[in-house]
């Protein structure tokens, strides 16, 4: 069981060397990504965030994640086949075809492991594109501190680093939505984010949201 449990290490392992050059393009993006699914531990990411070299950043990162074991790989690879990231790395379209054997032991446990795993998408409901949180970001005001507290659920310590990090609103705004979306992965549909923030007392205007129903 322990064996086939290490696999999904071992496959990380094997194609280290082709994803450290696919993903040094972005590097930063990979990071931010992984860390907002919690892959890395935090202060694994605050060491991993302050290389200066891409390459080398994401061969920490896979490092990093690969000694966090089978569940933090399963979580790397998942993140890997996600949309924006095989857009923004076309080269990543083989992670799609690896096969990870799952064991029954691992399946019963990931409802009690920190790092989420890719859920079931419920039928009808496309998933938030980057381009509509962007749109839903320009139309979020001051309040957004409150509205990523209770209606995403986003702890006070993820939105005091968003803060930290840009002074530009709009780009604090989407940091939080976008974290959202990595959190929820699957489930993260327009519809969903439209209910969450259309909920009268945050006063989130209509006209800023109504279009998430449009292509539902």
């Amino acid at each position: 069981m322990a064996e086939e449990a290490a696999d999904v290490v071992q496959l990380l392992k094997r194609h280290k060397a082709k994803l450290i050059k696919i993903l040094s393009s972005d590097a930063d993006f990979v990071l931010q990504s992984a860390h907002s699914c919690d892959l890395p531990s935090d202060q694994g990411y605050e060491r991993i965030k302050s290389c200066r070299v891409p390459s080398e950043k994401v061969r920490d990162l896979l490092d990093h994640v690969i000694l966090r074991g089978p569940k933090a790989a399963r979580g790397m690879l998942d993140l890997l086949q996600e949309q924006d990231m095989q857009e923004t790395f076309p080269m990543l379209a083989f992670v799609k075809d690896l096969h990870v054997k799952t064991p029954l032991s691992v399946q019963e446990s990931e409802s009690e492991d920190q790092i989420p795993t890719k859920k079931v998408r419920p039928n009808g409901c496309c998933k938030v594109t980057e381009k509509q949180l962007m749109k839903v970001a320009r139309g979020i005001g001051s309040s957004w501190r409150e509205i990523g507290r209770l209606a995403l659920d986003i702890p006070s310590v993820r939105l005091e680093q968003f803060e930290e990090e840009t002074r530009i609103h709009v780009e604090r705004v989407f940091a939080m939505l976008r974290y959202w979306r990595n959190q929820k992965r699957e489930e993260a549909t327009a519809a969903y984010l439209h209910s969450l923030l259309s909920q009268n007392d945050l006063g989130v205007p209509s006209e800023s949201i109504d279009f998430l129903l449009e292509n539902d």
